[in-house]
């Protein structure tokens, strides 16, 4: 019961959401990256835009994130969300992510085309069981076309993740 009136409270915004000291890192700037940076800031994550081309950053506009050119300064409470599997960073940029402790680590894409980022990895001599940690696709299928959409079901997808959920809408 006590539960109940707590997670009551915190709908109603009477309560403080326990967020902790999560990371997500949105890896090339992107439209979607925009939205997870400016979604994930909301949802109590602290936010880091890794991308090398410091015009590029540029464009992603003010979402209040964090914005390096290279993977530092990660860990155990970070999820990562690569959101462009066309750069030809991402076989290194990956690289650089397994090679820290993280939480989760994904890549967007279309699960019917085939993944880039395995190809990317093996060519650098990655081991299969670190590119096994790598998801794809991500998210909660929900039929998501736009970028705002993505970023949510992406977002929706780490928070069922990180609580033990399935997602979804079976309770």
């Amino acid at each position: 019961m006590a539960e109940d009136v707590a997670a009551c409270e915190v709908a109603h915004s009477d309560a403080p959401v326990e967020t902790g000291d999560r990371t997500l890192v949105a890896v090339f700037a992107s439209p979607v990256s925009r939205y997870l940076l400016r979604y994930g800031r909301d949802l109590g994550y602290r936010t880091l835009l890794v991308e090398p081309d410091p015009q590029r950053a540029a464009q992603v506009g003010d979402t209040g994130a964090d914005v390096v050119g290279k993977v530092t300064g990660i860990g155990g409470d970070t999820d990562v969300i690569v959101t462009d599997h066309h750069r030809p960073e991402l076989g290194p940029m990956l690289r650089d992510v397994l090679a820290h402790q993280v939480r989760w680590v994904g890549v967007l894409g279309n699960p019917r085309h085939p993944a880039p980022h395995v190809a990317a990895l093996r060519e650098l001599g990655v081991e299969d069981d670190a590119i096994g940690e790598v998801h794809r696709p991500i998210g909660l299928n929900i039929g998501s076309r736009r970028p705002p959409e993505i970023a949510i079901a992406a977002l929706a997808g780490l928070l069922a993740d990180r609580n033990g959920r399935p997602g979804g809408f079976e309770f």
